[in-house]
């Protein structure tokens, strides 16, 4: 990070490189929809490039991307949702899907009712399930990525469950 910190291009590319399709896969979760995660992938990458200064080690470097990847995808939401009329998590359009890495290898009509209900998961009970079960993190790495306690984790993952499996009953 302090080469990239002082300019230096290659160091830039090769953290592209090892990063992109993570930062993009979780974008993917926020908004649904490819155009939107790569926009928002470009603005988090040069976040990380303006703030590689600011890093402080104290987390660890991919804990620190996905705070920037949460936190730039919520504000893109937030954006969009002031200057449009539209529903960003309006999925009832089943072409939501259809870009999404995920449900590219598994096609299955259940597959697309769970992650119906993952999206439809209030925001932080979301990114706990996501970064938890999708991307796999282990929980004191989403803790630190969310910013709450490990017992906080816990509790929006199993509140989490509990809906899904609810909705999933229900429907």
């Amino acid at each position: 990070m302090i080469k990239i910190g002082n300019g230096d291009e290659a160091a830039f590319s090769e953290l592209y490189s090892q990063y992109a399709k993570m930062v993009l896969n979780l974008a993917l979760h926020y908004v649904s929809n490819f155009q939107d995660a790569e926009e928002i992938t470009q603005d988090v990458f040069l976040k990380i490039y303006h703030g590689a200064r600011s890093f402080e080690q104290r987390s660890e470097l991919r804990t620190w991307i996905y705070k920037i990847t949460i936190n730039t995808a919520l504000n893109f939401i937030k954006k969009r949702k002031r200057f449009a009329f539209l529903d960003f998590f309006d999925l009832s359009d089943q072409n939501v899907f259809q870009n999404h890495p995920t449900t590219q290898e598994q096609e299955s009509d259940q597959m697309k009712l769970i992650y119906k209900q993952i999206y439809s998961l209030p925001v932080n009970q979301k990114t706990a399930f996501i970064l938890s079960y999708i991307d796999e993190l282990p929980r004191e790495e989403v803790a630190n990525a969310m910013s709450i306690s490990l017992k906080a984790v816990e509790s929006l993952l199993q509140r989490a469950k509990e809906k899904i499996r609810h909705q999933i009953n229900k429907g």
